[in-house]
């Protein structure tokens, strides 16, 4: 006889909770100086990303983001035990190396100078992991479409050393999207860059995120750019590095230069710059608003 000819409901099946994209729990990370003393770089981080967004890592300079940023990836240093302890997972799964679903992307971008622009995007491609991921055809296809989407296509041909600075950063951006990568992590990529060239690059980030979806992480020392890419901004302090605020941003993409000088910024502005202050160490930070 069935439940409803009894007159009940049949429970619902139990529903699994999802797994977040990217997780680190308790992470510490201590290196052995030449003393033999321990340096404690950060202390107890807890961090979850569970859907795609753009998510800024700020902090004093030397206060260990990109050492974050790095174990978030899976790149370890050479003979170090990274994490100290704690534990990084991607889906669920221990990340102890080099991700697949992870790339980075860096203030000094690392084009080949001896390759043209369309050969470094295609060039990833070229190694065991995504030669069986993706086949000949939709890798040239897809390196296409990133050169129109980053507006290259007319540099194909070209090598880095002919092109600017914002170019050489728009070729390290695509050739990281063109592997269309769940994870996204940038180390103040456009830190290097001349202010127009860094607020043509910000628009590019926010147009390219939003056509192919996917966790950024992205550290940075400029309060303005934090509040003007993330949907959240997560402070760390200085040495040993631990979580001072964390908090999101509901204004939708693009941002307006308007809306970056409206009351609530401000707002948002003087709280990160308290605690930054607050956190009493030396690391330097930069603030444009």
């Amino acid at each position: 006889m069935t439940a409803a000819a009894l007159g009940k409901t049949a429970a619902a099946p139990a529903q699994t909770a999802a797994k977040p994209l990217v997780a680190a729990t308790d992470i510490v990370q201590e290196y052995e100086q030449p003393d033999g003393k321990m340096l404690r770089v950060l202390d107890s981080v807890n961090l979850t990303f569970e859907r795609p967004s753009i998510n800024m890592l700020l902090g004093p300079s030397g206060c260990g983001k990109s050492t974050l940023l790095r174990m978030l990836g899976g790149v370890r240093p050479w003979n170090v035990a990274t994490p100290t302890s704690g534990r990084v997972e991607i889906d669920g799964q221990a990340c102890v190396g080099p991700h697949p679903d992870t790339v980075m992307v860096f203030q000094h971008y690392a084009n080949r100078p001896d390759m043209t622009v369309r050969e470094n995007v295609l060039y990833p491609f070229g190694f065991s992991e995504w030669k069986r991921r993706v086949p000949p055809k939709e890798a040239t296809e897809r390196v296409d479409q990133m050169l129109q989407e980053v507006g290259l296509a007319d540099k194909r041909d070209q090598y880095p050393s002919q092109l600017s600075g914002g170019q050489n950063q728009r070729v390290a951006l695509a050739r990281a999207l063109v592997l269309r990568p769940r994870v996204l992590l940038m180390d103040e990529p456009f830190g290097a860059l001349d202010a127009q060239t860094r607020s043509n690059m910000q628009d590019l980030l926010c147009r390219l995120h939003a056509a192919h979806p996917c966790v950024v992480v992205f550290v940075t020392h400029d309060v303005t750019e934090a509040l003007l890419l993330g949907d959240r901004v997560i402070v760390l302090s200085t040495q040993p590095a631990r979580i001072i605020d964390d908090f999101t941003i509901t204004e939708r993409q693009p941002r307006s230069q308007q809306w970056l000088m409206g009351a609530d910024v401000r707002v948002m502005y003087e709280r990160v710059v308290a605690h930054l202050r607050a956190s009493g160490g030396r690391g330097n930070m930069r603030v444009t608003v």
